[in-house]
């Protein structure tokens, strides 16, 4: 093991805990397991001692031996049991970017064999078939079929003032895919001009950093970019966080980038939304990416009280306090059993507002949510707020 994996900031920074634990308070994995060592706090203790471990002044200053490779692997367990949800970062009172560091921390452990090694399979995945998933990546649109009325470009078009990226799991998850086909119809109901990449669309590279293997997104940029480009195009919108992220924080600063939320409320103020009275009350999860990640947490608000007949309830945990779902950080893959009991935590939250719906702006926590929900025949819809929009449409003439 080395430092190379981390950035000089990171390093400094590590010795800055004030060991408060405040951030092993709000950890969802922590709540659901009841495992301390799932905690940022258990991790920055473990990581600091890797750092003393290590050759150099540190080692010697410390005169310490090295971890044994079991004591690493069992570490590595626990690092990567992490939804990567930020909310420790944001409680933080000494201003630590936690994220950052276990990223960086996942990295190291990928490079030292430290790892579970189901995270394997997403770097062979992208690297191969250029989706998480190792679907075929010719068949990346074909949700549009799935649509009423497809079109007969299949949204897919030489050139286009905007580019949907769908990402890979609304692209290939059938309970996802409704998003797609939703946020389609809201901008062909708006007149938007845009297209979709299709199978020149690869994935973002979001789950490469979750992985470890950040080295890797370096291709995936570049080749995106590139399609973009080739369209004409100076916006993208997402309506996944992940992407979204991913894109404001390691794309270059090319094109104007929108999550859907975002640029759809812009639309609904304008008048080009058409809608009708939908009488519905809700509740909002923030989606990690989006809210801690990304800083947008009213425009969902405002988008939802904009359609007549909505009614919107907070959760007891709402905005940068908002609760994980459960589905980030690709903890499903890592440990499902985890994953759900972190969703079931967020249902009911959701339960106790008594909304009839629960209403996300996330592929992956309307995945993770609906699976918990229809498992346990819980009587809670969970719906994308595209799916909201594209209930509240006026529906077009025949």
């Amino acid at each position: 093991m080395s430092n190379r994996d981390y950035g000089i900031s990171e390093i400094i920074t590590l010795e800055a805990c004030s060991s408060c634990s405040l951030c092993a308070d709000v950890c969802p994995a922590v709540s659901a397991s009841g495992d301390g060592q799932l905690s940022g706090f258990y991790r920055l203790h473990q990581l600091k001692k890797l750092q003393r471990f290590r050759t150099g002044w540190l080692a010697k200053l410390f005169k310490k031996s090295k971890m044994t490779e079991a004591e690493l692997s069992q570490f590595g367990d626990t690092v990567f049991k992490c939804t990567l949800c930020g909310n420790c970062q944001e409680v933080c009172p000494v201003g630590i970017r936690l994220k950052d560091i276990w990223l960086s921390l996942r990295q190291d452990l990928v490079h030292s064999s430290a790892y579970p090694k189901k995270v394997d399979m997403i770097g062979q995945n992208i690297s191969e078939s250029h989706n998480v998933f190792d679907e075929d990546n010719e068949e990346r649109a074909d949700w549009v079929d799935d649509m009423p009325e497809a079109p007969e470009d299949g949204l897919i078009r030489d050139q286009a003032a905007v580019v949907y990226f769908t990402g890979c799991v609304s692209a290939y998850f059938p309970m996802a895919q409704q998003i797609p086909i939703a946020l389609s119809r809201i901008f062909t109901a708006a007149e938007v001009d845009f297209t979709l990449l299709g199978e020149e669309e690869w994935c973002c590279g979001f789950p490469l950093l979750g992985a470890g293997l950040r080295e890797m997104t370096g291709e995936v940029i570049a080749h995106n970019v590139a399609a973009i480009r080739e369209k004409g195009a100076h916006t993208i919108v997402f309506a996944c966080p992940s992407c979204y992220q991913m894109w404001r924080e390691y794309y270059p600063p090319e094109f104007a980038i929108f999550h859907f939320t975002e640029y759809v409320y812009h639309l609904i103020r304008n008048g080009r939304v058409p809608l009708q009275e939908l009488p519905l009350t809700v509740t909002y999860h923030d989606p990690c990416d989006l809210g801690r990640g990304a800083g947008v947490y009213d425009e969902p608000r405002q988008v939802i009280r904009s359609l007549p007949g909505v009614r919107l309830v907070e959760m007891a945990r709402n905005r940068e306090k908002c609760a994980c779902c459960g589905g980030g950080g690709n903890l499903e893959m890592i440990d499902k059993d985890l994953s759900a009991a972190i969703a079931g935590e967020k249902i009911a939250e959701a339960q106790a507002t008594g909304a009839q719906a629960i209403v996300t702006a996330c592929q992956q926590c309307v995945r993770t949510m609906t699976n918990y929900v229809k498992r346990n025949k819980i009587q809670l819809e969970v719906l994308d707020i595209t799916q909201l929009i594209e209930r509240a449409l006026v529906a077009p003439e025949d």
